[in-house]
């Protein structure tokens, strides 16, 4: 039996388990995949995928880039916040500059800073984005910024963050975002009588592009775990076809794939718990999504706020949905939109 190499000390944490010695595998693309708006009843689901290109493979983002980046339990004001998004963002002035900043320096390293968020979004090109999205009603209202008070020192913080990734021989190689709306969710909801199923739908565009992208550089790869589900091969084998797939791991925690093709692409992925708090691509990624999605709430408040006067915003989630659907009656009427386009089915 051919011996076992362990992973770099740089990723011990996440990966302490043998991982096969063949093919050498040294990545130089650290990605991470995550989501915000699973469980709401309103409202997109938005995906966020971020990949850091490495040239020393394994390393730990929040220990090179400590100068200008925290991680979200420190609460630094000075340095971008980097963490589980649930941690970064509170639903307050300052929980709002405190990811949009993040985001946006970052996003703004790769894409310059966005005009709005409909730049924002649309910085994320097809077969990434969502067609879908460009006929959801509340677009035109999405605004300049989720803070006016992060606005001053986004670019100053992108300058900052540019010459730290210089400084420590990293580079956003990727910094996307996919917003789902409710009619597309609810028709895949429809067709594959899954709500994980079409979670994977959804994510699957990503997964694609970083194996044809990216895997000639070597991906490692960490996708935040949803649900019960542990095993992943058939998944990834239908997903991407021409990749052979070699299960490593799969245990409670995290399962691990390997996935390679003879011209020596290679992606491996790991699907790990609490990976937002483990992973700093997954981190960024759950940043991302989190940020999309309240952009995208935003908009949908003020979509109906100008069909209702004195209506209550909603964050959609389940209880307050419930609450707003109550409430809004009126500006539903005036909508004239079909159940289906506004509330989800799962």
């Amino acid at each position: 039996m051919p011996r076992r190499k362990r992973t770099p000390d740089a990723s011990a944490t996440l990966f302490p388990f043998e991982l096969p010695a063949e093919p050498e595998f040294s990545p130089r693309i650290l990605a991470g995949l995550d989501e915000a708006g699973y469980g709401p009843m309103l409202g997109p689901l938005t995906i966020g995928c971020v990949a850091l290109r490495s040239p020393e493979g394994i390393v730990d983002p929040w220990q090179k880039l400590a100068r200008v980046v925290s991680r979200a339990h420190e609460r630094d004001p000075a340095r971008l916040c980097v963490g589980d998004s649930k941690a970064v963002f509170e639903r307050n002035e300052r929980g709002r500059a405190r990811l949009e900043r993040t985001v946006l320096a970052f996003h703004a390293v790769l894409h310059g800073v966005p005009a709005d968020g409909r730049a924002f979004l649309a910085a994320t090109r097809p077969p990434l984005s969502c067609a879908e999205l460009e006929r959801e009603f509340w677009l035109a209202h999405l605004a300049s910024r989720l803070s006016a008070a992060a606005e001053p020192t986004i670019e100053e913080a992108q300058r900052n963050l540019a010459a730290a990734l210089h400084s420590a021989q990293l580079e956003v190689a990727l910094c996307a975002v996919r917003a789902v709306p409710t009619d597309r969710l609810n028709a895949s909801f429809a067709r594959t009588g899954s709500k994980g199923a079409t979670h994977w739908e959804e994510c699957s565009p990503f997964l694609l592009h970083l194996w044809r992208e990216f895997a000639s550089e070597g991906v490692e790869l960490v996708v935040d775990r949803h649900g019960g589900r542990m095993r992943y091969a058939s998944l990834l084998a239908a997903t991407i076809p021409d990749a052979e797939v070699t299960t490593v791991s799969e245990i409670a925690a995290r399962s691990v794939y390997l996935l390679r093709d003879p011209r020596g692409r290679r992606l491996r992925v790991t699907f790990a718990e609490k990976a937002d708090t483990l992973s700093f691509p997954v981190a960024l990624a759950s940043c991302c999504a989190k940020y999309a999605r309240e952009l995208c709430m935003d908009a949908f408040n003020g979509h109906f706020a100008g069909l209702q006067a004195g209506l209550e915003p909603t964050a959609g989630y389940v209880t307050d949905a419930r609450r707003w659907l109550e409430d809004a009656g009126p500006a539903l009427r005036r909508a004239g939109l079909a159940r289906e386009a506004l509330v989800r089915t799962r």
